[in-house]
Formats: structure tokens, sequence, C-alpha cells
């Protein structure tokens, strides 16, 4: 699959005037900075560090549905009931554990994004 800084990029946007070539170009050159700094930043974060946060992913799923499977099986043994019990605790455990993943993976994309727009706002400043 071909880079980004392989494809060749025209020096203004369709339909803009001659006038912006050199804005266009700065801007252009300022988001390659940008893609290539955090490549730089991100080169540090090993391959340990993607699959630890695969794992917390699975294990945040895969930990309250058992333990909501376990409760139901419990209940179910205790108390009879029309409906199954363990049905009941499989879903409930699963939802925790898919609202928890869903805390976990907005959490690491809100630092990112946070990271990335405090870094905008130092080039800018510079």
């Amino acid at each position: 699959m071909a880079d980004d800084d392989d494809i060749p990029m025209p020096l203004t946007p369709p339909g803009a005037a001659a006038g912006d070539a050199a804005r266009f170009s700065s801007e252009l050159i300022e988001r390659k900075e940008r893609r290539k700094l955090k490549a730089r930043r991100e080169r540090s974060r090993s391959v340990w560090y993607h699959l630890g946060m695969f794992g917390l992913v699975g294990w945040s799923v895969a930990l309250p549905t058992v333990a909501g499977t376990a409760l139901g099986l419990w209940l179910e043994h205790h108390w009879k009931a029309s409906f199954s019990w363990t049905l009941v605790g499989m879903g409930a455990g699963l939802a925790i554990g898919c609202c928890t993943a869903w805390y976990w993976v907005k959490r690491e994309a809100f630092a990112n994004s946070a990271e990335d727009h405090g870094q905008q706002q130092n080039a800018q400043q510079e």
C-alpha cells in the first residue's frame, strides 16, 4: 500500500486561486510534520503496549461475562424461575463488559487526541 508521502500532491487544491499555493503547501508541510512526529513518538510504544491494550479490552469483556454466567448458575440452583438466570447473568455480564471495554477504548482515544491537540497548539505558538 502506498504511503501518503509517495503520492505527489498538487500545489493548490482544486478550484483555489493561484495565490493560495504558498498557504496550501505550508499547511501540507505542517500536516506531514505532525504525522511524522506522531509516528516517532508512538514508535516508543512497543508491540507489548498494543498487545496489552488488546488484552485489556478482551479481559474487560470476558471476565464480567464469565462472572455473570457463574452468578446466573448459582441463582438458578437457589431460586427457580420461569426464565434462565444463566442467560440473564450472561447478558448482564456481557453488557457490563462491553461498557467497560468501551470506556477503556474511549479513554485511550481521548488521551491520543488530547496529546495531538496539545502538540498542535504548541506548534502554533512557536
